[in-house]
């Protein structure tokens, strides 16, 4: 194997960059378990890199947990998650009939996801430390100083021009040209996808949905008085064709609802050319999408995955995303093109809450303009890569053999599937007790009776001393729940 010379990154030091390179070829399987890395005289002649920047590297990849290294031997690939663990099947919900949503969400576990003295691995949401907040904040500050009326004023409904004209240029990014006014500022992508539901369904209706999804999407559907129709879904691949089209020629389907790349919770992402046969199929039983796309920009590998809306030939996606997973949650920037239903949206918009906050649009249009936004996703995804390794590692070190966890490129959730018969709900509530907070799978599920063995864990946290120990506890409760089931089924 032969690797070609570096150029050093502004925001990286060279031997982060000399890690990342070996990283990606690790985790993508081209440096297998038990493979010996290249020496540190080859790989400073192939890279063009100093002996120590070499010998950082390689200490960087054994503190990551991916290689070990053998005296008087050289550098290994270490067995990690991804060899350990095999990763969960295409899901197989209970029923692929359209049903009432029935989803038990407690608020005592929204409540206990804003306690700081528990482990947030639960809530989907970013660390904060990952933010570039005292740069936001000097922003705002700075437009709340030279624009007070206009930060202060009513906005359009349509939201700020120039943030809108910013977030066009990104989604070229996507492979979709839209113009400014084709989008639509919304509060949060939540705000986009639920006017987008109440443009293209009425009372009644059935929305085709990935299974698992996420929950606060099954409570739109429930509080709009929808039902869910569920679809099975592969962990990689994302939702199974054959079985769309079999419900779009038996059923009244009034629109597909999907997180298109890197999905919540399995982080499944479709290729290009399963995009395209998705809307040929959409197009054939004139049936609209709404898509959601949160996740895209945090990509591991390669370029970015491109929208569905990217093969969109019949303006018949609503494509919603925001900027709350990679920069600020608490800015509230969400937007929609809403292809043929813009006008429908935008309407609901302005009769709903008039418009978005003006103050933090205008933060947020200032950073995407000059606040090296590429240069923080860079940073940020290069740590989210490392964080879900690490819990990955972590799965594989100290949770029971049978264990199953998704192998995402992107986003920031891993899906874990335990042996039939483990209570993911009685494994939420006694991590809860030990300041730990996890997601149960039936929470995901629109019937509220799938994936009762399975839970979700957020990667989108720093790891740590008290996070490394948090998982070793996690381990140590499904080990022991499983070791009860096991004598009660021997009793």
């Amino acid at each position: 194997m032969k690797l070609s010379p570096i150029t050093l990154e502004a925001d990286q030091v060279l031997y982060e960059q000399v890690a990342e390179r070996l990283q990606t070829l690790i985790l993508e399987g081209t440096l297998k378990t038990g493979d010996r890395l290249p020496s540190v005289r080859k790989l400073r002649q192939q890279l063009s890199v100093s002996t120590s920047t070499v010998l950082e590297a390689y200490r960087l990849l054994e503190d990551r947990g991916l290689v070990t290294v053998r005296p008087q031997s050289g550098y290994y690939v270490k067995s990690t998650a991804l060899n350990l663990l095999q990763e969960p099947a295409i899901t197989t919900p209970a029923t692929d009939e359209a049903r009432e949503i029935d989803t038990p969400l407690s608020l005592r576990l929204m409540l206990a996801a804003q306690n700081p003295e528990i482990v947030q691995l639960g809530t989907a949401l970013p660390a904060l430390s990952l933010m570039p907040l005292t740069q936001l904040n000097r922003l705002t500050g700075k437009i709340l100083r030279d624009r007070p009326e206009y930060a202060h004023a009513y906005a359009s409904p349509l939201g700020d021009e120039g943030l809108r004209a910013e977030i066009a240029k990104r989604m070229l990014n996507t492979g979709c040209a839209v113009a400014p006014d084709d989008l639509l500022i919304t509060n949060g992508a939540s705000e986009a996808l639920y006017f987008s539901l109440q443009v293209v369904t009425q009372p009644g209706d059935t929305v085709a949905v990935e299974s698992p999804t996420y929950h606060t999407l099954l409570e739109s559907l429930k509080r709009l008085n929808l039902k869910a129709l569920t679809l099975p879904t592969h962990p990689r691949e994302g939702i199974s064709l054959a079985h769309l089209e079999a419900a779009l020629q038996t059923q009244q389907i009034k629109v597909l609802l999907l997180v298109s790349n890197f999905s919540n919770p399995l982080g499944s992402c479709m290729d290009d050319d399963k995009k395209k046969r998705l809307m040929t199929l959409l197009n054939r039983y004139d049936v609209p999408l709404i898509e959601d796309d949160v996740y895209g920009e945090l990509y591991f590998t390669g370029d970015r995955p491109k929208a569905i809306k990217a093969f969109d030939t019949e303006n018949r996606v609503l494509y919603c995303s925001s900027l709350s997973k990679v920069l600020s949650p608490g800015l509230r920037i969400g937007w929609c093109a809403g292809g043929r239903y813009q006008a429908a949206v935008t309407s609901h918009k302005s009769v709903t809450n008039l418009s978005t906050a003006i103050a933090p649009q205008l933060t947020a249009a200032a950073f995407l303009t000059n606040g090296g936004f590429d240069r923080h996703l860079r940073q940020l995804r290069r740590a989210y890569q490392e964080q879900m390794t690490r819990l990955q590692q972590a799965i594989a070190d100290y949770f029971p053999a049978e264990s199953r966890v998704t192998r995402p490129n992107g986003g920031h959730v891993l899906w874990v599937e335990m042996p039939a018969g483990f209570d993911a709900f009685a494994f939420h509530q006694a991590a809860l007790a030990q300041n730990i907070s996890v997601v149960p799978g039936f929470m995901f599920s629109a019937s509220g009776h799938d994936y009762c063995n399975c839970f979700r864990l957020n990667t989108a946290v720093p790891w740590s001393d008290s996070l490394d120990q948090a998982m070793q506890t996690l381990g140590q409760l499904a080990k022991k729940q499983l070791a009860q089931q096991w004598l009660s089924d021997m009793s």
